[in-house]
C-alpha cells in the first residue's frame, strides 16, 4: 500500500507511505480540489478512509512533511489494515 486518502464531505488529505518511514502528506485540499484528490484516489486504487477527524487533523500538516508522531498509531491502524484487506504486509508491498 503506498498511499491512503482520507476525506469528509468537504475535504481530502492522501498520504504515501513507503513502509519505512512515516507517511507523508502528499496532496491537500477542499471544495473541488479534495474531489479531484478522491478521483484520482479511485482511478489508482487508492483506499479511501472517511474518518472527518483525522482528516481535519491530518489537514494541518503541511503537503511533503511528514505525520506528526501523535498520529503514528491512529493512521497505522488504518494502514495495517489496509494492507490486511489486500494481502500485504510492509515486506511484501508494490511499489507505485
Amino acid at each position: 500500500m503506498s498511499g491512503k486518502t482520507w476525506y469528509t464531505s468537504d475535504l481530502a488529505v492522501a498520504l504515501k507511505y513507503d513502509g519505512k518511514n512515516a507517511p507523508k502528506v502528499t496532496a491537500k485540499g477542499d471544495g473541488l480540489t479534495a474531489q479531484q484528490i478522491l478521483e484520482l484516489a479511485e482511478k489508482h486504487d487508492i483506499p479511501l478512509q472517511n474518518q472527518p477527524e483525522l482528516a481535519r487533523i491530518l489537514a494541518q500538516v503541511p503537503v511533503g512533511e511528514s505525520i506528526p508522531e501523535e498520529l503514528y498509531v491512529a493512521v497505522a491502524e488504518v494502514i495495517a489494515f489496509a494492507w490486511f484487506l489486500s494481502g500485504k504486509s510492509p515486506d511484501n508491498q508494490s511499489e507505485t
